[in-house]
Protein backbone atom coordinates (compact mmCIF):
# COMPACT_ATOMS: atom_id res chain seq x y z
CA UNK A 1 0.00 0.00 0.00
CA UNK A 2 1.39 3.46 -0.96
CA UNK A 3 1.84 5.94 1.68
CA UNK A 4 0.79 9.13 1.15
CA UNK A 5 2.94 12.35 1.79
CA UNK A 6 1.02 15.79 2.34
CA UNK A 7 2.11 18.96 0.98
CA UNK A 8 0.42 21.76 2.50
CA UNK A 9 1.08 25.50 1.78
CA UNK A 10 0.53 28.69 -0.45
CA UNK A 11 0.78 30.44 -3.36
CA UNK A 12 3.77 32.17 -2.20
CA UNK A 13 5.55 32.51 1.38
CA UNK A 14 4.65 35.80 2.54
CA UNK A 15 3.32 35.73 6.28
CA UNK A 16 0.46 37.88 7.31
CA UNK A 17 0.89 39.54 10.67
CA UNK A 18 -2.48 37.60 12.00
CA UNK A 19 -0.17 34.27 11.69
CA UNK A 20 2.93 35.32 12.56
CA UNK A 21 2.77 33.30 16.09
CA UNK A 22 2.29 30.56 14.19
CA UNK A 23 5.82 30.95 12.60
CA UNK A 24 9.57 31.34 14.60
CA UNK A 25 10.50 34.78 14.95
CA UNK A 26 14.10 34.39 13.38
CA UNK A 27 14.77 34.10 9.39
CA UNK A 28 14.22 35.09 6.40
CA UNK A 29 10.31 34.91 4.90
CA UNK A 30 10.89 31.48 3.35
CA UNK A 31 12.97 29.94 6.36
CA UNK A 32 10.27 30.73 8.82
CA UNK A 33 7.51 29.76 6.49
CA UNK A 34 9.51 26.29 5.64
CA UNK A 35 9.76 25.86 8.93
CA UNK A 36 6.15 25.01 9.24
CA UNK A 37 4.68 24.24 5.93
CA UNK A 38 6.59 21.14 3.93
CA UNK A 39 5.52 23.09 0.44
CA UNK A 40 5.10 26.42 -1.50
CA UNK A 41 3.97 27.15 -5.15
CA UNK A 42 6.28 29.26 -7.29
CA UNK A 43 3.88 31.99 -9.21
CA UNK A 44 6.04 34.54 -10.27
CA UNK A 45 7.80 32.24 -12.75
CA UNK A 46 4.77 32.39 -15.04
CA UNK A 47 5.19 36.01 -15.09
CA UNK A 48 9.16 36.15 -15.74
CA UNK A 49 12.10 33.99 -15.43
CA UNK A 50 14.63 33.88 -12.38
CA UNK A 51 18.24 32.88 -13.05
CA UNK A 52 19.21 29.54 -11.67
CA UNK A 53 20.93 30.82 -8.98
CA UNK A 54 17.91 32.73 -7.27
CA UNK A 55 15.99 28.99 -7.46
CA UNK A 56 19.61 27.57 -5.99
CA UNK A 57 19.25 30.27 -3.07
CA UNK A 58 15.54 29.34 -2.53
CA UNK A 59 16.58 25.82 -2.16
CA UNK A 60 19.25 26.69 0.04
CA UNK A 61 16.76 28.15 2.38
CA UNK A 62 14.64 25.09 3.26
CA UNK A 63 14.67 21.64 4.96
CA UNK A 64 15.59 18.65 2.85
CA UNK A 65 12.38 17.50 2.96
CA UNK A 66 10.49 20.48 1.78
CA UNK A 67 9.28 20.99 -2.46
CA UNK A 68 8.22 23.72 -4.36
CA UNK A 69 6.06 23.66 -7.52
CA UNK A 70 6.70 25.65 -9.64
CA UNK A 71 4.26 27.47 -12.71
CA UNK A 72 4.98 27.04 -16.08
CA UNK A 73 5.76 30.56 -17.70
CA UNK A 74 2.82 32.25 -19.64
CA UNK A 75 4.60 32.70 -22.81
CA UNK A 76 4.25 29.13 -22.88
CA UNK A 77 0.84 28.23 -21.70
CA UNK A 78 -0.86 31.41 -22.59
CA UNK A 79 1.00 33.26 -25.48
CA UNK A 80 2.04 30.00 -27.75
CA UNK A 81 -0.43 28.43 -26.32
CA UNK A 82 1.78 24.70 -26.19
CA UNK A 83 2.90 25.24 -29.19
CA UNK A 84 6.02 25.94 -31.25
CA UNK A 85 7.62 25.98 -27.37
CA UNK A 86 10.58 24.02 -26.87
CA UNK A 87 13.07 26.61 -26.61
CA UNK A 88 11.14 28.44 -23.91
CA UNK A 89 10.65 25.35 -22.34
CA UNK A 90 14.39 24.08 -21.75
CA UNK A 91 15.04 27.58 -21.00
CA UNK A 92 11.98 27.38 -17.87
CA UNK A 93 13.65 23.71 -17.14
CA UNK A 94 17.19 24.60 -16.83
CA UNK A 95 16.02 27.30 -14.41
CA UNK A 96 14.24 25.13 -12.37
CA UNK A 97 17.02 22.64 -11.93
CA UNK A 98 18.19 25.08 -9.29
CA UNK A 99 16.03 23.88 -7.00
CA UNK A 100 17.54 20.12 -7.40
CA UNK A 101 15.77 17.83 -4.59
CA UNK A 102 13.33 20.54 -3.58
CA UNK A 103 11.49 20.48 -6.74
CA UNK A 104 8.46 18.88 -6.48
CA UNK A 105 6.51 19.28 -9.33
CA UNK A 106 5.74 21.79 -12.75
CA UNK A 107 2.48 23.35 -12.29
CA UNK A 108 1.06 23.92 -16.26
CA UNK A 109 -2.20 26.32 -15.56
CA UNK A 110 -4.13 27.02 -19.38
CA UNK A 111 -6.72 29.79 -19.88
CA UNK A 112 -9.95 29.58 -19.32
CA UNK A 113 -10.42 29.45 -23.46
CA UNK A 114 -8.06 26.88 -23.67
CA UNK A 115 -10.30 24.31 -25.24
CA UNK A 116 -8.88 20.43 -25.29
CA UNK A 117 -6.86 20.18 -28.58
CA UNK A 118 -5.27 16.52 -28.84
CA UNK A 119 -3.06 16.80 -31.55
CA UNK A 120 -1.35 20.68 -30.01
CA UNK A 121 -2.04 18.68 -26.43
CA UNK A 122 0.23 15.29 -27.33
CA UNK A 123 2.98 16.92 -29.10
CA UNK A 124 3.26 19.28 -26.16
CA UNK A 125 3.51 16.41 -23.41
CA UNK A 126 5.53 14.17 -25.52
CA UNK A 127 8.08 17.44 -25.52
CA UNK A 128 7.67 17.90 -21.96
CA UNK A 129 8.51 14.24 -21.09
CA UNK A 130 11.42 14.36 -23.57
CA UNK A 131 13.06 16.73 -21.49
CA UNK A 132 11.15 16.27 -17.58
CA UNK A 133 10.70 12.87 -16.00
CA UNK A 134 9.92 14.53 -12.91
CA UNK A 135 6.02 15.26 -11.89
CA UNK A 136 4.09 17.71 -13.57
CA UNK A 137 0.62 18.46 -12.89
CA UNK A 138 -2.16 20.76 -14.95
CA UNK A 139 -5.04 22.91 -14.58
CA UNK A 140 -7.23 23.48 -17.36
CA UNK A 141 -10.31 25.42 -16.89
CA UNK A 142 -12.38 24.62 -20.07
CA UNK A 143 -14.81 22.34 -19.56
CA UNK A 144 -13.51 20.24 -22.76
CA UNK A 145 -10.75 19.07 -20.25
CA UNK A 146 -13.23 16.75 -18.11
CA UNK A 147 -13.95 13.70 -20.07
CA UNK A 148 -12.28 10.01 -19.70
CA UNK A 149 -10.34 10.34 -23.13
CA UNK A 150 -8.18 13.28 -21.66
CA UNK A 151 -8.08 11.75 -18.75
CA UNK A 152 -6.73 8.76 -20.47
CA UNK A 153 -3.78 10.85 -22.32
CA UNK A 154 -2.82 12.58 -18.77
CA UNK A 155 -2.24 9.32 -17.31
CA UNK A 156 0.10 7.85 -20.36
CA UNK A 157 2.34 10.89 -19.72
CA UNK A 158 1.85 10.89 -16.13
CA UNK A 159 0.41 14.10 -15.63
CA UNK A 160 -2.19 14.86 -12.81
CA UNK A 161 -5.20 17.10 -13.76
CA UNK A 162 -4.94 19.60 -10.81
CA UNK A 163 -8.45 19.31 -8.50
CA UNK A 164 -9.45 23.12 -8.29
CA UNK A 165 -11.96 25.61 -6.37
CA UNK A 166 -13.72 27.72 -7.86
CA UNK A 167 -14.58 24.98 -10.31
CA UNK A 168 -15.88 25.10 -14.08
CA UNK A 169 -17.46 21.79 -13.34
CA UNK A 170 -17.94 19.23 -11.23
CA UNK A 171 -15.09 17.00 -12.18
CA UNK A 172 -12.42 19.76 -12.34
CA UNK A 173 -12.80 19.90 -8.38
CA UNK A 174 -12.09 16.29 -7.89
CA UNK A 175 -8.64 15.56 -8.79
CA UNK A 176 -7.83 12.81 -11.87
CA UNK A 177 -6.34 9.69 -10.11
CA UNK A 178 -3.75 7.01 -11.50
CA UNK A 179 -0.71 9.46 -11.43
CA UNK A 180 2.16 9.69 -8.76
CA UNK A 181 0.91 12.71 -7.52
CA UNK A 182 -2.28 14.66 -6.75
CA UNK A 183 -3.03 18.46 -6.45
CA UNK A 184 -5.80 20.70 -4.99
CA UNK A 185 -5.89 24.29 -6.13
CA UNK A 186 -8.06 26.10 -3.69
CA UNK A 187 -7.89 30.18 -5.08
CA UNK A 188 -10.60 31.39 -2.88
CA UNK A 189 -14.82 31.16 -3.43
CA UNK A 190 -16.82 33.06 -4.06
CA UNK A 191 -14.42 35.64 -4.67
CA UNK A 192 -11.22 34.20 -6.43
CA UNK A 193 -8.11 35.48 -4.26
CA UNK A 194 -9.94 36.92 -1.22
CA UNK A 195 -12.15 34.50 0.09
CA UNK A 196 -11.46 32.85 3.55
CA UNK A 197 -12.61 29.02 3.48
CA UNK A 198 -14.93 28.19 6.42
CA UNK A 199 -14.40 25.28 8.60
CA UNK A 200 -16.94 22.68 6.54
CA UNK A 201 -15.22 22.85 3.81
CA UNK A 202 -11.58 22.46 4.88
CA UNK A 203 -13.05 19.44 7.01
CA UNK A 204 -14.10 18.02 3.24
CA UNK A 205 -10.45 18.80 1.93
CA UNK A 206 -8.80 17.20 4.94
CA UNK A 207 -11.23 13.83 4.45
CA UNK A 208 -10.70 13.87 0.28
CA UNK A 209 -6.61 13.91 0.96
CA UNK A 210 -7.45 10.87 3.46
CA UNK A 211 -9.86 9.22 1.21
CA UNK A 212 -8.64 5.87 0.25
CA UNK A 213 -9.06 6.89 -3.48
CA UNK A 214 -5.89 8.97 -3.06
CA UNK A 215 -3.07 6.26 -3.64
CA UNK A 216 -1.23 8.93 -5.09
CA UNK A 217 2.88 9.25 -3.48
CA UNK A 218 2.08 13.14 -3.24
CA UNK A 219 -0.81 14.56 -2.19
CA UNK A 220 -0.57 18.77 -2.60
CA UNK A 221 -2.97 21.58 -1.44
CA UNK A 222 -2.05 24.70 -2.07
CA UNK A 223 -3.88 27.82 -0.95
CA UNK A 224 -3.50 30.87 -3.39
CA UNK A 225 -6.62 33.10 -1.75
CA UNK A 226 -3.31 35.23 -0.28
CA UNK A 227 -4.78 38.68 -0.89
CA UNK A 228 -6.09 39.22 2.55
CA UNK A 229 -4.17 35.96 3.96
CA UNK A 230 -6.72 33.60 4.38
CA UNK A 231 -4.01 31.46 2.63
CA UNK A 232 -1.67 31.23 5.32
CA UNK A 233 -4.47 30.41 8.37
CA UNK A 234 -6.45 27.66 5.84
CA UNK A 235 -3.14 26.21 5.07
CA UNK A 236 -2.44 26.11 9.12
CA UNK A 237 -5.79 24.96 9.93
CA UNK A 238 -5.77 22.74 7.57
CA UNK A 239 -2.32 20.69 8.86
CA UNK A 240 -4.05 20.18 11.96
CA UNK A 241 -7.36 18.45 10.37
CA UNK A 242 -4.87 16.04 8.47
CA UNK A 243 -3.10 15.38 11.67
CA UNK A 244 -6.34 14.36 13.86
CA UNK A 245 -7.75 10.78 13.37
Amino acid sequence: MTKTTFRIGCAGWSLPRDAAASFPEIGSHLERYSAVFSAAEINSSFYRSHRLETYARWASAVPATFRFSVKLPKEITHTLRLKACARPLRKFLSEIAGLGSRLGCVLIQLPPSFAFQRPAVRQFLTLLRRHFDGDAVLEPRHITWFDPHVEAILREFNVSRVASDPAVCAAAARPSVGSSVTYFRLHGSPRMYYSNYGERYLRAVAAALKSNDIKSQQAWCIFDNTAHGFATTNALRLMMLLRSP
